[in-house]
């Protein structure tokens, strides 16, 4: 399974999804496809998640908008929330995986029939809207999978109207580091490693960046920490599904990913972005 992180093109990130999405929900408890922003008393994966949601979405400033892309949209939990706080939006969830899109339009039948959610089985890099007619685009922790990550930005900036918002959430390297310094996440961790100042130089090709905020500390390390302190009942519930070699590598990058946030190798990154 973990061969997939090493991805030549974009069905192999659908392959990855589709093999730990649901080792992710087993841990969470929750179908949001991210690490969570975490305070100190947090107790569940879920409120984080949903709070890094929260964020995101005061960021991109969802209260002044009427639509909005929602790229890499996973099963669709994000664009669910904002429609219920912002009613007033229509909201398109691109994605390249199509089993995904198809689990997202049944709980939103389940769930939320009302709500103007639309899903969209494309790319990031060509996305199929014309020009000028977007007002909002985010990304909540799945830029760091397109690839190349600079026709992602020009794309965005092609379809974007003028003074529109242009937000993400992406794990980063902070520096050019050597794969070596990894160790077991040169494998499990399924991004490009993306460096921080890549994304911003990138960003800046095309956007005014407003704002840019890094919370690693408030993500990798509590979430490990998590993990960690539950480790026996989430083993045993992700045991009931994959065999135990599974769970190990899980708990190796956990911890592995702890070690390099406090060594300031990885980071996370917020990131606002302005058209002009």
């Amino acid at each position: 399974m973990f061969l997939w992180t090493f991805r030549r093109n974009e069905n192999d990130v659908v392959n990855l999804y589709n093999t730990l999405s649901p080792v992710m929900q087993l841990a969470t408890g929750g179908n949001m496809l991210n690490f969570g922003y975490w305070e100190d008393n947090d107790i569940s994966p879920v409120t984080a998640q949903n709070r890094l949601c929260d964020i995101t979405a005061s960021m991109a400033e969802l209260d002044s908008a009427k639509s909005l892309l929602d790229i890499g949209s996973g099963l669709s939990s994000p664009a669910m929330k904002w429609s219920s706080l912002y009613p007033n939006i229509e909201i398109s969830c691109v994605n390249t995986n199509y089993g995904q899109l198809q689990a997202a339009k049944n709980l939103l039948k389940e769930k939320s029939p009302d709500y103007k959610i639309y899903g969209i089985n494309s790319t990031s890099t060509m996305l199929p809207f014309v020009k000028n007619s977007i007002d909002r685009i985010i990304a909540l922790e799945s830029a760091q999978h397109f690839k190349p990550f600079k026709h992602f930005i020009f794309e965005s900036n092609r379809v974007m109207k003028k003074n529109g918002i242009l937000t993400f959430a992406i794990p980063v390297t902070t520096k050019n580091t050597n794969l070596k310094n990894f160790g077991i996440l040169t494998f499990t961790w399924s991004s490009e490693h993306y460096s921080k100042d890549f994304i911003i130089n990138t960003v800046s090709e095309k956007f005014h960046v407003v704002e840019k905020i890094q919370i690693g500390s408030r993500v990798f390390e509590p979430l490990a920490d998590y993990y960690i302190k539950n480790r026996k009942k989430l083993r045993r519930i992700i045991l009931m599904q994959y065999p135990t070699y599974v769970e190990n590598i899980l708990f190796k990058s956990i911890l592995k990913m702890k070690s390099m946030s406090r060594e300031k190798i990885i980071d996370y990154l917020l990131i606002k972005c302005l058209k002009i």
